[in-house]
């Protein structure tokens, strides 16, 4: 059973940081792609972020380029994504996902997500 745990949210003035944990458990996902989405209150989902599984290529959304680093750490089984300038519109539940197909990169079609973290960002 693959389960993923979220850690590292919580609340933060704008231009803060944060950096999201995720960790991986139940195979090994050294070839896994993995990614984050977001959240915000009343929002569909959406796409933040995704590394494929040899850390080698990186994808961001539009609105995050610039300010947020995805980077995982195979040995630990630990996907990270380090959140800097914040903004008031990055208030979301953050959610990292995985799938044992490396083309899941491409098409962003997750099979296992975990449960979410929250951030807030104040004005």
């Amino acid at each position: 059973q693959v389960q993923l745990v979220e850690s590292g949210g919580g609340l933060v003035q704008a231009g803060g940081s944060l950096r999201l944990s995720c960790a991986a458990s139940g195979r090994t996902f050294s070839r896994y792609a993995m990614g984050w989405f977001r959240q915000a209150p009343g929002k569909e989902r959406e796409f933040v972020a995704a590394i494929s599984w040899s850390g080698s290529s990186r994808d961001y959304a539009e609105s995050v380029k610039g300010r947020f680093t995805i980077s995982r750490e195979n040995a630990k089984n630990t996907l990270y994504l380090q959140m800097n300038s914040l903004k008031p519109e990055d208030t979301a539940v953050y959610y990292c996902a995985t799938d044992p197909d490396p083309e899941t990169y491409y098409t962003r079609s997750y099979a296992y997500w975990g449960q979410g973290t929250q951030v807030t960002v104040s004005s």
